[in-house]
């Protein structure tokens, strides 16, 4: 039964409306963080990430949660598509640095291609406005199994994702979406934002 609840509950958290999330036009703020890539851990900064390019900076509810799963390997699988739009990805959630260096390095999901951030306080996911859930129906929903069987450990943000220009400005704010129609949107924006670039030079 515990399953069945966390799939609605990411199913909740994938579809509900971002009411205080970030805007366009709105400045991102900038953040460090530990991070894993291909299971391998680093201090992931976002202004130097955006010194190379646009920065896809989502948020999501858990690793190996449903959702998320499909969210992180819908990224991952697209993943030259959006170095050739000369953007980069980071995913963030509450989730322990140890619980991502599995996720990440998982080649069902992350696949080595992808780096996650771990913002176990939460600190960063309040600074973009972003809904964080501690239970559901009263239940904690750290204690609620993920799709490994273990139990989650921590609070949820919301899925949420900006997209991000070098000047820390957000073009888009994608909410409302399951994991794979959220990625594909992100794609979509920094697609344009390469076009619009190559019609200027």
């Amino acid at each position: 039964m515990k399953s069945k609840v966390l799939g609605f509950l990411s199913l909740v958290l994938a579809v509900g409306p971002s009411f205080a999330a970030l805007k366009q036009g709105d400045t991102a703020p900038d953040f460090k963080a530990q991070a894993s890539l291909a299971g391998k851990e680093f201090t992931y900064s976002l202004s130097d990430a955006l010194k190379k390019g646009p920065v896809v900076v989502y948020f999501y509810p858990a690793a190996f949660t449903g959702g998320c799963n499909l969210q992180a390997h819908t990224f991952a699988e697209e993943h030259d598509k959006f170095a050739a739009a000369g953007a980069s990805v980071i995913g963030v959630s509450l989730d322990s640095i140890s619980r991502l260096n599995d996720f990440s390095a998982d080649p069902k999901y992350c696949a080595g291609k992808l780096p996650v951030a771990s913002d176990e306080k939460g600190e960063i996911a309040k600074s973009y406005d972003i809904q964080i859930a501690d239970t559901y129906k009263g239940q904690a929903v750290a204690a609620m199994k993920d799709t490994r069987g273990n139990e989650v450990g921590h609070s949820m943000a919301e899925r949420t994702t900006f997209v991000v220009t070098p000047d820390h400005k957000v073009v888009a704010t994608i909410g409302g979406l399951g994991g794979d129609a959220n990625a594909e949107q992100a794609l979509a924006v920094v697609q344009q934002l390469a076009t619009k670039r190559t019609a200027k030079n």
